[in-house]
């Protein structure tokens, strides 16, 4: 916890507890006999000025402009009830109440007191010092009051010292762990721009390479049937849907500050689109089923997520278990979107080879950031499932736009 004065409340922890109790029982004892030896005062004020003078440097901790009011009244009152046994014991400032005030002046100093009010403080102690001297010019001189000042004085600088040390060596691990912050951000964006330079030197020259390929493929080709034709151009299509979404994912990459705009790429895919995409599966070979009770007014990022995860999902199925029925289900229950794309035992034999990428990590991730569940595993006849169920709340209206196939 800090106070108002910047620094820390409470009694000091660890061994810096235990010096600043024995500075405190010092103090008292001092102080004790201090005046009982050097001046005539009766036992009981002894005891109760001693326990004063300990409890303005115990509050130096604590409570740093009481301890400074306790101090000064308690050097007051000294003076006012003891009278020295020679003229060479100092008065006002006995020696304890020097030293006692010296340390409060310290610690108050450490604790962040204001240099301005740290020296209207040094100035009252003088005050004090004089208005006792003159009311009692018999019991003390001036030359004591001078011995006081620079005790004080140096008091009040080595408190001011210590905060400013304390205070640039806090700045300074602050700015340490700035530093390390920017380094760790500037090594992730150095990471990103590596991650989009790989991307684009090699997905994106591939996504190329094949939309080049399937629009020349009819014309480097003798005798290509229509229905042939028609398959090239849907490649192409593909490929440069495909490489259009590289290239938002290279920007964003590449420019991940800020996020931009909504719209400002292009709109993302959402449920609506989820119908083409099972029909441009269809359309590659695959025997997809859409049993799907779209609802409506979904979260953007929602519906876009449910888009990936089928079109991960069917990605894995033709590529898994080609020959396969796939079933793709889609509807709101409750509080959640479920979305579940279902593949038979695969009819034909899986190439080698394939099998070793990561999209099921990279489904659980991106349902995770909608707060979505994602269960998936084989099934009894041989198949496999993928299940996700992402909360929408209970404020999104739904309607029924169903797409059949």
């Amino acid at each position: 916890m800090t106070g108002e004065l910047g620094m820390p409340n409470g009694w000091p922890r660890g061994r810096w507890a235990w010096v600043a109790g024995l500075a405190v029982a010092a103090l008292l004892v001092l102080t004790v006999m201090d005046l009982s030896q050097h001046y005539y005062v009766s036992l009981g004020a002894v005891l109760a000025l001693a326990m004063a003078r300990a409890l303005s440097l115990g509050l130096a901790w604590l409570q740093p402009r009481a301890a400074l009011v306790v101090s000064l009244a308690t050097t007051a009152i000294t003076a006012a009830v003891t009278t020295p046994i020679s003229t060479d014991e100092p008065w006002p400032w006995g020696t304890t109440a020097a030293f006692g005030q010296s340390f409060v002046l310290v610690i108050v100093g450490v604790r962040g007191l204001g240099r301005r009010e740290l020296v209207g403080w040094w100035a009252a102690t003088q005050v004090v010092g004089m208005v006792a001297t003159v009311l009692a010019p018999d019991r003390g001189g001036w030359a004591g009051l001078v011995t006081m000042a620079v005790m004080s004085a140096i008091a009040v600088v080595v408190g001011g010292l210590i905060h400013s040390r304390s205070e640039t060596n806090r700045q300074l691990a602050e700015q340490e762990t700035i530093s390390r912050t920017e380094r760790a951000e500037r090594s992730r964006l150095q990471e990103r721009a590596r991650i989009a330079r790989e991307l684009h030197d090699v997905v994106a020259h591939h996504l190329s390479v094949v939309v080049v390929r399937a629009d020349s493929a009819p014309h480097r080709l003798p005798d290509v049937r229509d229905d042939v034709r028609a398959e090239f151009a849907e490649i192409a299509d593909a490929a440069r849907a495909s490489l259009t979404e590289m290239r938002q994912v290279l920007r964003l990459l590449r420019e991940p500050v800020e996020q931009p705009p909504l719209g400002e790429l292009g709109p993302q895919p959402g449920l609506d689109q989820v119908a083409e995409l099972v029909a441009s599966t269809r359309r590659a070979g695959a025997d997809v089923r859409l049993e799907a009770e779209m609802p409506t007014g979904l979260d953007p990022a929602v519906e876009l997520t449910a888009y990936r995860v089928v079109q991960e999902a069917l990605s894995n199925a033709v590529r898994h278990a080609p020959g396969s029925v796939v079933r793709v289900e889609v509807q709101r229950v409750g509080d959640a979107l479920e979305v579940q794309v279902t593949n038979g035992e695969a009819r034909d034999v899986v190439p080698a080879g394939q099998g070793s990428g990561h999209g099921l990590v990279g489904m659980r991730e991106r349902v995770a950031l909608v707060e979505g569940t994602v269960n998936a595993g084989p099934t009894p006849e041989g198949g496999y499932l993928v299940a996700v169920s992402i909360p929408v709340g209970a404020e999104v209206a739904s309607g029924d736009h169903g797409a059949g196939g």
